[in-house]
Order: C-alpha cells, then structure tokens, then sequence
C-alpha cells in the first residue's frame, strides 16, 4: 500500500499544481481524475492492476499532508497502512487511511473526501481527445537542454511550439527581446501548422517524473505526455496558452 500511494503522490501533488485527487476504483478497475488548480493539467489515470482496497469513489484532498505521512520515519519500514471503511447508505465506502508503526505506538488518520463532495471539490474534465499530429519518446537529453533553455529565459512562463521540416522546435520569448530556441525531437513525422504555447513548469515537472513517457502534440492546441511508472499510467493533458 505504501508503494502505491508514493506513487500516487510523487506524480501529482510533486506536479505543484494538484492538491486533490478523485479515485473511482471497481473490481476489474482503479481510475485516477483530477484537475490542476490553475486549470492548466488535466490528469487522468489508471492503475496497471485494480487495487481491491480502493473500491467506491473517493477522493484524496491535502496531498501534501498524506506527504508528510508517508515520509515519516515510524513509517518508512514494516508500517501497517490500512484502509478504513465504514457503511454508509447500506454500502460499505472508504473513509481513510490508518497508520500505524511496527511498534504499535504511533499512529495517524488522514480522511478521505466522500463521494459527495469529490463531485463538488474536483470538477472531472471532459477531455473530447485530438487528432495528434506527432508522437514520439522524449529523451533525457532533450529534458536537460529544455531544463537548461528555461534556466537562460527564465523570464517567460510559456514557450512556443512548432516544426520545422521534420523538428520539433520549442522557442522562449520573440527577437524583439531575449529569445532562446533549439530543438527538441528530431526525426518526427507528422507536422504542426500552427505555432502554440504551452506552460514550462508543468512541462518540465512532467517530463521529470519517474517512468517511460510518450509525448503527443495537436494541432488541435493540445499536449499529451503519457507516464508509465510501473504502478499507474498517468496520461498529462496540456491545452495550450491563449497568450
């Protein structure tokens, strides 16, 4: 269970931009919906094997304090982390998580939300899907340079993308100031023929998590970057900036 819920929130609340999560777990299916704060991360998920404990509908608010939990050292090793249910309209429904150390002298709740009020609090994006005109595998080195273009137009908080022939160009700014480009993917197939802007930090923060990724991008003004961590295939919806 620990394992589970690192992953879980290594790969939102660590996005800085998600505080809550929904979870809609079934027997054959445990799915994962949230929506960035700033509406610029549309998340949708889904574990690789449904999590039997996680059946109902829930939602995980505060992530930073299931964080904090998680991350304490009365829980780092042979913690027993259960999952509290209680019958509510003659249905038995998560309502949270015990901890408790392997001593049995230390322990801690963290409430889940009800279904009720996920369906208030976390607004589930409808994402009508795109018609992508590029895909491709993001390498590591491709992640440093646009770490590194960042870092020298720290200025901006959008970057521009675009093909040229068969590149893929991200460029800050314009040359009527300070500007940066260079080329992310080479190679691509497909083209772009229109110029979009999408958010660096989300990007980057996205691009930095732990497992294989697959990045689309449509003319449509959408990006999709896809990660497989082992445990859940988190799918990233990016549309892009007006401005």
């Amino acid at each position: 269970m620990r394992d589970h819920l690192l992953d879980l929130v290594s790969h939102t609340h660590d996005l800085g931009c998600i505080d809550a999560i929904k979870i809609v777990g079934t027997d054959s299916s445990t799915k994962i919906d949230s929506v960035a704060v700033d509406q610029s991360v549309v998340l949708q998920a889904k574990f690789l094997a449904p999590v039997a404990e996680f059946i109902g509908t829930f939602g995980m608010p505060n992530l930073d304090k299931l964080k904090i939990l998680l991350n304490l050292t009365e829980y780092r090793e042979n913690a027993e982390i259960t999952v509290n249910r209680q019958k509510r309209n003659d249905v038995e429904v998560p309502v949270g998580l015990h901890f408790r150390n392997q001593a049995g002298d230390f322990e801690n709740d963290y409430r889940f939300m009800t279904a009720e009020v996920v369906a208030e609090k976390i607004k589930t994006a409808k994402f009508r899907g795109a018609n992508w005109n590029i895909e491709f595998q993001p390498t590591v080195a491709s992640v440093q340079r646009l770490k590194m273009q960042a870092q020298a137009n720290a200025d901006f908080s959008v970057f521009d993308v675009s093909t040229e022939g068969t590149n893929l160009k991200f460029t800050f700014g314009d040359h009527s100031t300070h500007a940066g480009e260079f080329i992310f993917h080479s190679d691509v197939t497909g083209s772009l023929t229109s110029v979009r802007k999408y958010p660096v930090r989300q990007v980057i923060s996205i691009l930095d998590l732990v497992g294989d990724k697959v990045m689309r991008i449509a003319d449509d003004g959408a990006m999709q970057i896809t990660v497989d961590s082992g445990i859940v295939i988190y799918t990233y919806t990016l549309p892009a900036h007006s401005k």
